[in-house]
């Protein structure tokens, strides 16, 4: 299979190789790690040190705020979590540059104004984000690593997903057609 290039940059990688890929990097973690791989820890690590460097008294007396600011002996930016998704965004970065896909665009269809598109896309971004600390992991955490030690959690949560992305989608599709 052969994904077709983009206008202004290389080709796509074939997804089933890249999922190859991720399985493989997913395995790897767990080999070196100990454990799987996630996003929503190292987000909630940097808020934590955020609010520490604003607000100390607060983040000290804040339980959840505390967990991830943890006991001194390491500072909560070398959670391994915190250096993964530096990594991940590095790594994305010089993908796009080597592949010529970073410029700045926003994808929206031409029923929805860029405003509009960014207003959702902020929305559901913040949703998603109160989900996953909700249900202390997010969708990368929760359906890869989760799903890869068979959490029958994991995969109903990744089915409930899918379920709702299909509902959803009727309402959004218009916009971009």
């Amino acid at each position: 299979m052969t994904v077709a290039p983009k206008p202004g940059g290389a080709p796509y990688w074939n997804p089933y190789l890249a999922g190859i890929g991720l399985g493989l990097v997913l395995l790897t973690a767990f080999v070196i790690m100990g454990h799987g791989i996630g996003a929503s820890g190292a987000v909630a690590s940097v808020v934590a040190v955020a609010v520490h460097t604003v607000a100390p008294v607060h983040a000290d007396s804040n339980t959840y705020l505390r967990a991830y600011l943890g006991d001194g002996t390491t500072p909560p930016l070398e959670n391994w979590l915190v250096i993964e998704v530096a990594g991940i965004l590095i790594g994305g970065l010089l993908s796009g540059l080597l592949a010529g896909r970073v410029r700045w665009v926003v994808e929206r269809g031409p029923r929805i104004s860029v405003p509009g598109r960014l207003t959702r896309a902020l929305a559901g971004g913040i949703i998603m984000g109160f989900g996953s600390r909700l249900a202390r992991g997010c969708t990368s955490g929760l359906a890869l690593t989760g799903g890869a030690l068979l959490s029958v959690g994991a995969w109903a949560f990744m089915l409930a997903i899918f379920a709702g992305g299909y509902a959803a989608a009727p309402l959004f599709r218009r916009q971009w057609r």
